[in-house]
């Protein structure tokens, strides 16, 4: 398998936003003959200086162009085009290292140079960096034409810096700061080698002014490594990682944060398993709630408790009912003599109580439990998850793999005195507990099903290894620490391992690669990662000091396929997040962990803006939904600002207007949009919103909030009216337009005249008094006037704007209609109403464009034509088999018994009233269901394609109109939808007319009543 790589824009603009910063200084002189200093002699070719031309003023304001393109604010400093040091943050798992590579191409392309050095904290992440620039090789040789030459640095190959320096290709060396950082005597790099002609290897490579880029500065950077990084005479330094120091920032070019990773779904979401100790250390028996099993009869618990056994006590796992008795279970332990009979069992909270009064939620242990019972709990959780994982992503070709940390190598490995290998404990209770779960996954699976079939390719004992370091004897052996503090390891032969290995454990073939579940030092959390990775379990006494967001890091990346594709929007469209999760088994409760990694996270995006004001938008420019651009000035943006407020998607709290949960949750289902001539532009307004601070979006899932799994019911599927249903509505169409201009003119221009309104320039003339002075911090706080009237004045005279506008052109770009039209519509308008140009002319452009494109959007839909391809959507790519989801009950999940699965998973309000209206009239209707976006209609007026909501099959006699698709919305009146909706639905009306005529109708309701009526008739 070999992993495959794309282009993503985020990357190029990151890649962007350093190349531009040097706008102007052009590709003559990128490199030049090095002299060796000492000798006078040349030495090979080294980066160039930057051009005289590229002076301080000038690079400045580049970096203030790029700054405010990326929404960052501008450096204040002084800018030394012979030390210049740039900052990139880019969030863990988006491909930091990629997009480096990508620039160094990208600065070679635009500027000429070649020479770079990668400076990493530690052997962990150097062994990862070489391992990419091998593997993104090929990839970028296809892009760019050439290949990077890339070395590791080693005193003991001096050769290689020779090459390094006298080699005109892009040439990039890796080196990790201790090889230059260490103590006087060790320091090699600084000293002359009779073998190298008595020359010193950081003589060579200074010389060649080399471009540095440090990788995780923030463990780079001590006040010492900081200071001898000068050795190396760059001009120019890029510093990359997700979490800077705040007094290491410099000049920040691109931000890509933690809350820009997840709102953009590039990297996976992160669920939490945590375990909750009750009573702790008391004299009650141990109790673990496992879980709840919800099914057509009453719910069941999954319950952990001591048992007696032949010659022993251990522990037991169970299915219980209401009324079963852990006394007389567990063979009579006097530990639950005391009311432990279970009393109820309650799916909607998921919890159980006993007659004693003591309740436990899942996740919850009661009792004693010592560090081999938590281990216990916690691999099984693991183990659980996986399956459901695994089976959830089987069909779509992806390998599920877990990671176990431990602090110890002899609790997965031992060794007697002759060396003879035996398993530790963990690796036992794995085994065991792999053994149990998977004879209750069996019960669950078709027996000739191919997951079925996979999971009896494979032994337990074959599916876990151990990654560690290995001594001489090769013998596995607890990895050394580099800092004991960070408690991170130095040991090369542990990574090496497991980059090696780093395909093959993407590899799904039981034979080949059958091992699923890693078992790794809990020093190795850095440097490494695989996309695959879906679940992440630290075993340890007690939490640590190790970061949780450094705990996670290892499976943020999104996962990739069997082909190595990788799983990401563009392959997964909306359902990204569905298939990349994340689920942490923690060693402590949900709300301990979700409180310490958001507090960590918070603390890393602290300089996002927290309000939303007009400063938000000024200077920023949006782009419509059909590609046109738009600067954002200080009236646009608060208008903006006002349509935010006025559609209550933020309130003011402590004198700031903050985001609220109306507006994440409009957002969610696609209706935030914007009015007037902001409509088309809704999802570029939105990402810029999107950048204020949000802590509730880094907040992590309660993995055991999920609770219902919800499955395809077959026989509906197959039913005989579903399957008419979906041959009349699976076909898919291609649309063509022909439009009549000179209605367009005329229409264009009365709309023009009935809607154009644009405000003048005035100013508010606010008075107030200083009555009396209470207090020194009155006046501080400027309480000490009183604020009287406030009137509106306008200016007796308007200068006229200096600026010249090419009006025609301006309104041709962003309608896309020709010059000659656009003055038709201009010439025709009311002289008052072009008069208005004069008022304001920005604001003119923009809403005369407007208005223009509500017209020809009209004109587009109204004289649209859809042709069936000849092509259907497939019914088991649409509806899976196979690929169960989870819902949470009673939040965003009700059961169902005529929709195509158990279950639906809903998205609002209106859509789980409709779903209950829909099972409430069972006597008419035979089967429906909940439409994925994945279904989708081509629209002139979306770019991703319009996805109606529900599909319905009517008892034949009960209704007109037997075969339905439906739209449900807060509103159906023409009055309340704008434009792009209204163009939507009729889109939707005329693909359906020409797939199935009359035997499927379209319609958009606001309820059942609505929908039955429109059906009847």
């Amino acid at each position: 398998m070999k992993l495959k790589f794309k282009q993503q824009s985020f990357q190029e603009e990151a890649a962007r936003a350093v190349v531009d910063v040097f706008a102007g200084q052009g590709q003559n002189g990128g490199l030049e003959y090095v002299r060796d200093s000492q000798r006078s002699i040349l030495s090979g070719w080294g980066n160039a200086p930057l051009g005289l031309h590229m002076t301080s003023e000038k690079l400045r304001e580049n970096l203030h162009a790029v700054q405010k393109r990326n929404g960052l604010p501008c450096s204040t400093g002084v800018v030394d085009p012979q030390n210049m040091n740039l900052t990139i943050e880019m969030e863990t798992g988006t491909g930091k290292t990629y997009t480096y590579i990508k620039t160094m191409y990208e600065l070679n392309k635009h500027y000429g140079w070649s020479k770079f050095i990668v400076v990493v904290p530690s052997v962990a992440i150097r062994e990862g960096v070489a391992k990419s620039f091998a593997v993104m090789e090929e990839h970028f040789a296809e892009e760019y034409g050439k290949k990077i030459r890339h070395f590791i640095y080693d005193s003991g190959n001096l050769e290689a810096v020779k090459n390094f320096a006298s080699d005109n290709s892009i040439h990039v060396m890796v080196i990790n700061s201790q090889a230059f950082n260490a103590k006087d005597a060790g320091r090699l790099i600084d000293k002359e080698h009779e073998k190298f002609n008595w020359r010193k290897p950081i003589d060579v490579i200074s010389e060649n002014r080399p471009i540095l880029i440090i990788d995780e500065p923030q463990s780079v950077e001590g006040p010492q490594t900081k200071k001898r990084l000068e050795i190396f005479k760059a001009f120019l330094t890029l510093r990359y990682s997700a979490t800077h120091k705040e007094d290491s920032l410099y000049d920040m070019v691109y931000r890509l944060d933690a809350l820009d990773a997840y709102n953009q779904k590039l990297v996976k979401k992160i669920y939490v398993k945590g375990i909750t100790a009750s009573n702790e250390g008391g004299n009650n028996g141990y109790v673990y709630l496992a879980g709840i099993k919800l099914s057509k009869g009453a719910p069941k618990a999954s319950i952990g408790y001591d048992c007696k056994k032949e010659n022993s006590i251990g522990k037991k796992l169970s299915l219980l009912s209401e009324g079963d008795n852990l006394y007389e279970l567990s063979g009579h332990l006097e530990a639950y003599k005391d009311g432990f009979r279970i009393k109820s069992i309650l799916g909607t909270e998921n919890s159980v109580e006993f007659v004693n009064g003591i309740k436990l939620y899942h996740g919850d242990v009661h009792g004693e439990a010592s560090e081999d019972a938590r281990a216990e709990i916690q691999i099984r959780e693991t183990i659980r998850s996986h399956f459901e994982r695994e089976r959830a992503l089987f069909d779509m070709g992806i390998k599920v793999l877990s990671l176990f940390f431990i602090d110890k190598v002899a609790k997965y490995r031992q060794y007697d005195a002759a060396g003879q290998a035996s398993r530790g404990l963990y690796a036992q209770h794995f085994e065991r507990i792999y053994n149990e779960e998977l004879e209750g996954w069996k019960k669950e699976l078709e027996a000739d099903s191919s997951y079925a079939r996979y999971l009896e390719a494979i032994k337990a004992e074959n599916t876990h290894a151990g990654y560690f370091s290995v001594d001489k004897k090769g013998r596995m052996i607890d990895s050394k620490l580099k800092d004991k503090k960070e408690r991170t390891s130095e040991d090369v032969d542990a990574y090496d391992l497991i980059m090696k290995n780093k395909e093959l454990l993407l590899d799904r073939d039981p034979v080949r690669s059958p091992v699923r579940f890693l078992f790794s030092h809990s020093a190795l959390r850095e440097g490494w990662d695989n996309p695959n990775v879906f679940q992440i379990c630290t075993l340890k006494k007690s939490a640590s000091n190790v970061l949780r967001r450094q705990e996670v890091g290892r499976g943020m990346r999104l996962c990739v396929n069997q082909y190595g594709e990788r799983m990401d929007e563009n392959s997964l469209h909306v359902d990204v997040h569905s298939v990349n999760k994340l689920t942490v088994i923690a060693s402590e409760s949900y709300e301990d962990f979700a409180r310490g990694l958001q507090s960590e996270l918070a603390e890393s995006i602290k300089g996002r803006p927290i309000a939303v004001t007009p400063k938000l938008f000024e200077g920023r420019t949006i782009t419509s939904s059909d590609g046109k651009k738009w600067k954002m000035n200080d009236t646009t943006a608060f208008q903006i600002c006002m349509q935010v407020v006025n559609n209550s998607w933020a309130v003011m709290q402590a004198d700031n207007y903050e985001l609220t949960e109306k507006y994440y949750e409009d957002r969610k289902i696609g209706k935030v949009i914007f009015q007037d001539h902001f409509e088309t532009y809704s999802d570029s307004i939105c990402e810029i919103l999107d950048t204020v601070y949000n802590g509730n979006a880094l907040k992590p899932e309660n993995a055991r909030d999920e609770n219902v799994e919800v499955k395809l019911d077959k026989a509906k599927r197959d039913s005989a009216e579903f399957k008419e249903l979906w041959e009349l509505i699976s076909p898919k169409t291609v649309y063509s337009v022909d439009f009549d201009t000179e209605k367009l003119v005329e229409n264009a221009v009365a709309y023009i005249n009935e809607k154009l309104n644009i405000t003048g320039m005035y100013f508010t003339v606010e008075r107030g008094s200083l009555e009396e002075i209470k207090s020194r911090e009155d006046l501080q706080a400027g309480k000490a006037f009183t604020q009287g009237k406030s009137e509106k004045a306008l200016p007796q005279a308007i200068s006229p704007c200096k600026l010249k506008y090419d009006l025609i052109g301006k309104i041709v770009d962003d309608t896309g209609l020709t010059r000659k039209t656009v003055v038709e519509i201009l010439t025709r308008i009311s002289p008052d109403k072009f008069a208005m140009f004069k008022k304001n002319s920005e604001e003119f452009l923009q809403s005369v464009a407007s208005l223009i494109n509500e017209k020809l959007a009209d004109a587009i839909v109204e004289k649209i034509v859809y042709t069936k391809l000849g092509t259907n959507y497939e019914l088991a790519d649409v509806f899976p088999i196979g690929t169960p989801q989870k819902g949470k009950l009673g939040k965003n999940t009700m059961p169902t018994a005529h929709h195509l699965y158990d279950h639906l998973i809903y998205d609002s309000d209106i859509e789980r009233k409709m779903c209950e209206e829909l099972e409430r009239h069972s006597d008419m209707v035979v089967v429906y269901a909940k439409l994925p976006k994945k279904f989708s209609i081509a629209t002139p007026v979306t770019k991703k394609g319009y996805s109606p909501d529900w599909a319905i099959a009517f008892k034949k006699g009960m209704v007109k109109h037997v075969y339905v698709v439906a739209e449900t919305k807060g509103s159906t009146k023409d009055a309340d939808l704008r434009g792009v909706e209204k163009a939507k639905i009729t889109c939707a009306k005329k693909h359906f007319e020409a797939i199935s005529g009359t035997d499927t109708v379209f319609h958009q309701v606001t309820s059942f009543k609505e929908l039955h009526d429109a059906v009847a008739n």
